[in-house]
């Protein structure tokens, strides 16, 4: 039977039972685990944990552990862990990015200024790391690198390639650490932690890895697609901002090699000014109708195939087939 599982239909009716009843518990930890009586933080830190999201990485905890023990202690410990990561990096990305909003409501730093924005991102690692340290060295251990990893990637996405760096080999790169790491880490987790089978934890880091990336490169086509009334976020935003995304990268490296017109007059577009919604617009349609969105979507669904691929070293069963769906929702997902 269908499940009631937000986004990721048809799994098991039991499975989707268990992940759904965990997945409140685990709401109601991420609560808890940003109380603290200082009266400031008590209302930056809830901030986009209030504004809402689809708990992704908290799923893939709970479906990884559901190879085991999905009702583990530590693993709701992990899934708490890898949201607070997440919401933590937003919090210093929208700094980064100097993004208005998120998640449909003003972002931190608009409304509070970045460095309460940023001290605020801080926080959420110092509780995240604290979990982390309850949980076990183990988990300390894979925590840490996971922040490492995103620390480099914002690092790299800020600086930009070199001379002699492959724009795509360093754009995916940035979206290997900024975005994989954390699905890595909550793939690991949910595995080693629900005690799933030998070597369940590393095909899951893997899978993590991969989907992490197909995430990713869905979400460059969303920035281009996705409706401000239902997405909260403004189509092209990253365009405004300059950040690469692999459409624009497509679109200048034929612009380089063929030298046709219209490639020419979209990177001279992309690299003008773009403060004005109607210029903003203009941009976006034109990406709309280019190759290279599509492009983008196939890549999106060639990796995340290669993901399911990862999968298939997992025992068959109702897990498996649950990650499976789980997959094709991050990248084929509207908003």
């Amino acid at each position: 039977m269908p499940s009631t599982l937000p986004g990721v239909p048809d799994i098991d009716e039991q499975l989707a039972a268990d992940v759904l009843e965990q997945l409140g518990v685990v709401e109601e930890r991420l609560r808890a685990s940003v109380a603290t009586s200082d009266d400031m933080v008590r209302w930056t830190g809830r901030h986009l944990m209030d504004a809402g999201g689809k708990r992704v990485r908290p799923m893939l905890v709970l479906l990884a552990a559901s190879l085991g023990d999905i009702k583990a202690e530590s693993v709701i410990e992990a899934a708490v862990l890898v949201e607070l990561t997440h919401l933590a990096s937003l919090y210093h990305d929208d700094v980064m990015d100097s993004a208005p909003t998120r998640r449909g409501t003003d972002s931190a730093h608009a409304l509070w200024g970045n460095n309460v924005a940023i001290l605020t991102g801080d926080f959420l690692f110092a509780r995240a790391s604290a979990l982390s340290a309850r949980i076990g060295t183990s988990a300390v251990r894979e925590h840490s690198e996971t922040f490492e990893r995103l620390c480099l990637g914002q690092l790299h996405e800020t600086v930009g390639p070199t001379a002699e760096d492959d724009h795509f080999a360093h754009y995916i790169s940035v979206l290997s650490d900024k975005t994989a790491s954390l699905l890595a880490l909550a793939g690991s987790l949910g595995a080693s932690l629900g005690g799933g089978p030998e070597g369940s934890a590393e095909v899951l880091r893997r899978y993590g890895e991969k989907i992490g990336v197909a995430f990713q490169l869905a979400d460059d086509v969303l920035d281009l697609e996705s409706d401000a009334s239902t997405s909260g976020k403004t189509p092209g935003i990253d365009l405004r901002e300059g950040v690469p995304t692999m459409p624009t990268l497509l679109v200048r490296r034929r612009a380089a090699e063929k030298q046709d017109a219209r490639s020419l007059d979209m990177v001279a577009r992309l690299d003008g000014d773009l403060s004005s919604d109607a210029a903003l617009d203009e941009l976006v349609s034109l990406l709309r109708e280019d190759p290279a969105l599509e492009e983008t979507r196939e890549l999106a669904q060639r990796t995340a195939d290669e993901a399911v691929q990862i999968l298939a070293e997992l025992p068959a069963g109702p897990v498996r087939d649950a990650l499976t769906a789980f997959t094709r929702t991050l990248v084929e997902r509207k908003s």
